[in-house]
Parts: structure tokens; C-alpha cells; sequence
């Protein structure tokens, strides 16, 4: 199933129309499911070190963060609208578009939970470049592309999901990823990044990517440069030379 990104009708909505407020909680629902905040921590917090700052890209109602904080306590978020009420004054909120915001050499690690797949392939090449000067840590919990989460959720989505939930739900099934192709997106190459991906029964793709400690070319006196991911690239499907990724698949 090729990979098609759409934009979803929770963002076409007024931050504070009903439908976009319901299909906020109902999203809350789904990460429940999904159990897509549990699996974040549990991959996380062994790779945390003390005075670690986190930021969540696409941070919404702040759950995950609020979860994040409670190991460590520097968690700020991002996101395209305000936020939340109850956001802790002490934590800062960056109301931005995640591919132009020039922070991420403040933090250790980014995180993100059901965001990346909105973007395009050119987009996510554009992320990959900002955040590979910044975190020591990069960790996503994005759809995984496969045709039976599409009848999973055909399934559940008769317990009470509304429209745009429906849309956006099948929509991001269709913009998730399969193998190493986030990594591989954003640009996280050898020999800089070490990166696992891993697909769960209930369509989690679990991407954990992080940097490696690069000697200097003792000619050269330089790193080695970057592959990048170009649109031309792309678009020819010639991938440079990424590290060898782990895709573990659920048990039958």
C-alpha cells in the first residue's frame, strides 16, 4: 500500500468547533488503545539521564507530556495551537510549525506520538535536517501502514467515533509507515544515528532513533557529511547510505 498524506479535517476545523473538540477526545481514546503513551515511556525512560529537556512535537492536551514530566521534569511542548489550560506555568510552550522552529540544540530529546505522518516526504526531509544538529534522543509513535489496521479500525470505529475521526483515522493509516521508512525520511544515517523500528498487533510504528558518537576524519578534520534527502531524491527513490534498522513484527 503506497504511502498517501492528506491533510486531516481536525485540521481544516476551528480549534474550538465541537466537531474538532470531540475528535480531540476521541483521540485520546485511540492513544488508549493504541496504548501508544505506554509504549513511548517504556521505550524511553531507560535511555533518559538526569537534567535530560524533552520536547513533544504536536504536544496537544499535554497527556503524554504530563506523563513524561513525571520522570523528567523538563518537558516543554509544540504545536500548532495553544495550549492547553492546565499546561504548568514552569514549562514552556512553543506555538510553531515543528519544521521551521530552530530550538531543537536546546533539547536532549523529541518526541512525538501520531504527528509525523501528517507530513509530506519533502517535509519530514526538512524536519530531519533541523533536528540533525540537536537531540541526542529521537522517539515517534506514528500509524503503521498496513491493510488490516484499516479493518481494525473499521472495526472499533462503530463504539461511538464521529466524523472526523472516521476520516482522519483511515486517512492516517494510509500516511503510516512501514520498515525503516521514517528513519529513512527524516534523514537519521549512518554513521550518526542507530535507529530500531517496531510495528505493534494494534498498529503502532515505534520508531527509537539514537545519535552514535562520531570521531572526527582524522584527514579531513570534519564530520562526514550528511546525506541528504533531496525532493529529486525522492521523488528517483535513491536512498543514501542509512544504518541497517531492526524491524521486529508482532507475533502471529
Amino acid at each position: 500500500m503506497k504511502r498517501i498524506v492528506v491533510r486531516e479535517l481536525l485540521d481544516e476545523l476551528p480549534f474550538d468547533d465541537p466537531e474538532a473538540q470531540r475528535s480531540r477526545r476521541e483521540i485520546q481514546r485511540l492513544n488508549t488503545l493504541m496504548g501508544n503513551h505506554r509504549r513511548i515511556e517504556r521505550k524511553l525512560l531507560p535511555h533518559l539521564k538526569p537534567g535530560d529537556r524533552i520536547l513533544e512535537l504536536g504536544s496537544g492536551g499535554g497527556e503524554l507530556a504530563a506523563r513524561l514530566r513525571k520522570a523528567v521534569p523538563a518537558v516543554d511542548g509544540l504545536d500548532l495551537c495553544p495550549p492547553p489550560d492546565d499546561w504548568p506555568k514552569t514549562a514552556h510552550w512553543r506555538q510553531e510549525d515543528a519544521c521551521q522552529f530552530d530550538g531543537y540544540g536546546s533539547y536532549d530529546v523529541v518526541v512525538a506520538n501520531l504527528l509525523l505522518h501528517q507530513f509530506s516526504d519533502e517535509d519530514l526531509a526538512q524536519l530531519g535536517e533541523r533536528l540533525d544538529s540537536g537531540p541526542r534522543i529521537i522517539i515517534a509513535c506514528e500509524p503503521a501502514r498496513r491493510r488490516r489496521h484499516l479493518l481494525q479500525f473499521k472495526l472499533i470505529s462503530r463504539f461511538g467515533f464521529g466524523r472526523v475521526t472516521r476520516h482522519d483515522a483511515v486517512a492516517s493509516i494510509r500516511a503510516g509507515f512501514r520498515d525503516d521508512e521514517l528513519p529513512r525520511l527524516l534523514g537519521l544515517a549512518a554513521p550518526h544515528w542507530e535507529c530500531e523500528c517496531r510495528v505493534g498487533f494494534r498498529g503502532q510504528y515505534l520508531m527509537l532513533a539514537q545519535r552514535n558518537n562520531v570521531k572526527e576524519n582524522s584527514v579531513l578534520g570534519t564530520r562526514a557529511a550528511r546525506p541528504q534527502l533531496s525532493r529529486s531524491s525522492i521523488a528517483a527513490g535513491e536512498p543514501p547510505a542509512f544504518p541497517e534498522v531492526r524491524i521486529d513484527q508482532p507475533n502471529p
